[in-house]
């Protein structure tokens, strides 16, 4: 039967799908080009690459010839049966660049959803080939994000998955939520940092216990939160205070840095953000990465795998049961390896860590020393950061849902030619505004300054909007 469509502004079925949509058009380096209801934005600073997405910026000058020479080589392999060189060699060289013997083996995916999907399977037949199938249940935090698939949604506690509890696996027995970890919030008055640490691991320990240790499977957090809370940094002893549980319980610790990792908030110049919290010997067991693995010039994503869950494989059916058409696919991960060796090559990731840090510092300089100003926190890590918006600096009020402040902050940084990603989130306690800042690899001081500067005017130009609305 045909039915007729309704009048649209747009044939893709994504975000708000009868209007018009906002696209990106051009860039170069860390700007680009936006077109928003027919005006274009020239010139306008991406601090935060879509998703935390980008680390060489826009029409970088070498990837043309990185994906021209990966297309000549390029011949698809299904990797259930036939695997390809490409996908061998970006493994070794991610394994190489993390801490010696950490990770032993690992698998290409085409987005962090999926990869948190895989990791899910791949943590169940672990299991299973080490004779514990009754170890099924898995520990995430409530606030957090971890992709769109049913699989990735089950272990992730927002309102985008709020809508599909229905058809999500088990959310009372089999994927448990143990607290957030989100100190401006949390935390309470007159509570050290090592204080709320240790109130979370006992809260965390107590649930094992509750549950029956031999069934429960798997921790998985965010080593950095991105689009739930906004890159609240772990506080002292937390992410080794859960090795140690997960150690003492026999449970799996997994890591998922699909947007913090891959060199985004690196101490070392390498790959991963909990370097900045752990020694190599207390890794996790698996690792979820993406976004920046590609730059965005390429879909791909991955999980990470520790020896002690390869030896199990190996040890048992030495088989991973499932395989995808676009696991480890050639060009994918040949055109990733050429922009993770230049990457490397050229200390961005150290370029990254460094001017990002000097970013959230100026953002803090700029914005937090103001009492009546509408900036409650300004906190993140390497070069991944997030300004927090309140109603009341003081007692750390949010704005009414409803009034959607985050989304007001975007358009007006748009108009100040600056790209952020605002979200209003809420959950039963409440709800707040963020905007995270995640831009290129490639930002010099100067860039940073363009940066704060216009955050800055478009802080005042949101704060003196909401004043003359009445809903300050």
């Amino acid at each position: 039967m045909t039915v007729e469509t309704a009048q649209l502004e747009s044939n893709l079925f994504h975000s708000l799908i009868a209007e018009k949509k906002i696209y990106a058009s051009n860039g170069k380096g860390v700007y680009m080009t936006i077109e928003k209801n027919g005006k274009v934005y020239d010139g306008v600073v991406d601090a935060v690459t879509g998703a935390a997405v980008g680390a060489l910026g826009w029409a970088d000058p070498d990837v043309p010839g990185i994906v021209n020479e990966a297309l000549k080589k390029h011949t698809y392999s299904f990797p259930g049966f036939i695997c390809n060189q490409q996908a061998e060699k970006l493994a070794q060289f991610y394994i190489k660049n993390c801490p010696e013997g950490v990770f032993a083996s690992a698998l290409w995916t085409c987005s962090g959803s999926e990869s948190n999907e895989n990791a899910l399977k791949i943590i169940r037949q672990y299991q299973k080939e080490r004779g514990r199938p009754q170890k099924i249940k898995v520990i995430s935090r409530e606030n957090s994000y971890h992709g769109f698939t049913l699989g990735a949604s089950s272990i992730s506690d927002n309102a985008i998955s709020e809508g599909f509890k229905d058809i999500m696996i088990d959310q009372k027995e089999l994927c448990l939520k143990m607290p957030r970890c989100f100190p401006y919030r949390d935390m309470r008055a007159g509570e050290t940092e090592e204080q709320y640490t240790q109130r979370l691991l006992e809260v965390l320990e107590q649930m094992i216990i509750d549950n029956d240790p031999e069934t429960v499977s798997a921790v998985i957090v965010e080593t950095l939160p991105g689009s739930s809370i906004g890159t609240a940094v772990p506080p002292k002893g937390y992410l080794k205070g859960l090795r140690d549980i997960c150690n003492k319980y026999d449970v799996l610790f997994m890591l998922d840095e699909v947007m913090c990792g891959t060199g985004r908030c690196n101490p070392n110049g390498k790959l991963n953000c909990w370097e900045n919290f752990l020694a190599p010997e207390d890794a996790p067991d698996i690792q979820t990465v993406g976004k920046t693995l590609g730059s965005g010039y390429v879909t791909i994503a991955g999980v990470l795998v520790g020896p002690k869950i390869v030896n199990a494989y190996i040890g048992g059916s030495g088989l991973v049961i499932g395989a995808q058409t676009y696991h480890s696919h050639a060009l994918n991960c040949a055109v990733s390896l050429g922009i993770q060796e230049k990457i490397i090559r050229e200390g961005l990731t150290a370029n990254i860590f460094k001017n990002g840090n000097l970013m959230g510092q100026k953002l803090k300089d700029a914005l937090l020393n103001d009492s009546n100003s509408i900036v409650g926190d300004v906190r993140g890590l390497g070069g991944f950061w997030t300004v927090q918006l309140v109603k009341n600096k003081e007692t750390k009020e949010s704005f009414p849902y409803d009034l959607q402040v985050a989304s007001l902050f975007n358009d007006i940084a748009l108009q100040n030619g600056l790209n952020i990603m605002g979200l209003t989130n809420t959950d039963l306690a409440g709800s707040w505004d963020i905007a995270l800042y995640a831009p290129s690899f490639i930002i010099t001081e100067d860039d940073v300054d363009t940066i704060v500067d216009r955050t800055v005017k478009s802080v005042a130009q949101l704060q003196s909007d909401l004043k003359k609305a009445g809903s300050l």
